[in-house]
């Protein structure tokens, strides 16, 4: 939403935010003087001064100007019905300060004085933060923070394998997925290959039983290689570091791996509960873990994009083209939420062998000499525009109606 022309703000105010303090420009409405102050990052201070405003300009609309979206300040003040806050980007902020000053310098006053001044003379191009629901945000915030805790399990995965083959390689060919339970409770209760070749039989036999391994031919195949493997090295001081270390990431990987499954569970109950997840649950390829990632991207708010193109553009799908006298490039966008791309990305990557155009659109994208991810890349960009007329529309996507509509143009997809 834009800031109409004639908003009756009682005052204006630019922050610099930091992670203690935050520099406050602030300029009453009708009145060039501005003042300066600086807000230490405490709810308390927070409180008192988003308190004073409210009573010196007796509880009318006051707009503030922040180079964040989200995160503490911004929850700060969200709490305050009277303050209408202003996102802007970083970087146009940092531009809009480089305009009128050539040598660089930069200060944390001037830094505030830059979002008041770009609020001032420039509302027309900034729009107003309005969050989505509650539940929403809460779904938001859930998915993000799961996948950064996948990251965190394929970090430990990653120094967990590489430790092993420093002297325990073989484990590595028992079990081909690391990231799992079975995988850290093997290595915590024999973390060396001796360890393991004591174990008796019935001992090993029981817990693989119990981690659900149920196919009797794979418990001998693996009890077999145990007793059969050689040791890579029986350098002492090499096997008690590293078993050490082995003993550390299983466990630090195991606490990963029941968190990961908290938050599923907690998405799992929200996310069926919000109104467009229907539209989402079906696509092919989506599952329980993109679906409601996919939810969180679009948001409620439909009246935030107002084509395809824009909702492409922001999240980081579409290609940017730069020009300049006879030279033309095309390249990926730089500047975007990485986390929306991520998602868009990931799940294109996932509906290739669940979606028979979408296998085929990869399919030619590669024969024509696009690189793996471009290819991906392509195929979201392609998906992302019927997504949003899915979304727009409240239609669930039907993979006969969009096949019809493809033999009807006469597309080489369905050659």
């Amino acid at each position: 939403m834009k800031m109409p022309n004639d908003f009756p703000f009682a005052a204006y105010v630019g922050i610099d935010w930091a992670d203690r303090k935050h520099d406050v420009c602030l300029q009453p409405a009708g009145c060039d003087k501005r003042e300066w102050s600086v807000l230490p990052h405490q709810p308390e201070r927070i409180e008192s001064w988003a308190q004073q405003l409210r009573e010196r300009f007796a509880g009318r609309p006051i707009a503030v100007c922040l180079e964040i979206a989200k995160g503490p300040l911004v929850y700060a003040l969200q709490r305050y019905d009277w303050f209408v806050l202003f996102p802007v980007n970083p970087n146009t902020l940092a531009s809009y300060r480089k305009t009128f000053c050539v040598s660089g310098a930069k200060d944390d006053p001037t830094d505030a004085e830059a979002a008041l001044e770009l609020l001032l003379t420039h509302p027309e191009k900034l729009a107003i933060l309005q969050p989505q629901s509650g539940s929403m945000r809460v779904l938001q915030q859930l998915v993000e923070q799961r996948r950064m805790l996948v990251d965190d399990v394929r970090r430990i995965t990653n120094r967990l394998t590489d430790a092993l083959k420093q002297y325990f390689p073989q484990v590595l060919d028992w079990f081909k997925d690391k990231d799992t339970r079975v995988f850290c409770d093997f290595l915590s209760q024999w973390p060396t290959l001796k360890q393991a070749q004591r174990a008796r039989k019935t001992r090993l036999s029981t817990f693989f039983r119990e981690h659900n391994v149920r196919y009797p031919n794979v418990i001998e195949q693996r009890i077999e290689a145990i007793r059969t493997a050689s040791p890579l090295t029986s350098d002492p001081s090499v096997i008690a570091s590293y078993r050490l270390l082995v003993e550390a990431l299983a466990q630090q990987l195991r606490v990963l791996l029941e968190s990961v499954e908290r938050f599923d569970d907690q998405i799992a109950v929200l996310a069926p509960t919000l109104p467009d997840y229907s539209l989402f649950a079906a696509l092919p390829g989506a599952g329980p873990v993109f679906a409601p990632r996919l939810l969180a991207a679009f948001g409620e708010q439909r009246e935030r994009f107002q084509c395809a193109t824009q909702l492409q553009s922001y999240v980081g799908i579409a290609p940017v083209t730069e020009r300049s006298g006879n030279q033309c490039w095309v390249h990926w966008r730089l500047q975007c939420p990485k986390f929306l791309r991520q998602t868009f990305v990931e799940w294109a990557a996932l509906s290739i062998p669940h979606c028979y155009w979408a296998g085929a659109y990869y399919r030619r994208q590669r024969e024509r000499g696009s690189s793996h991810q471009a290819a991906l890349r392509a195929l979201a960009f392609k998906w992302t525009r019927i997504l949003y007329r899915c979304w727009q529309q409240r239609t669930p996507y039907d993979e006969t109606t969009y096949l019809n509509s493809l033999k009807r143009r006469g597309s080489p997809l369905m050659n």
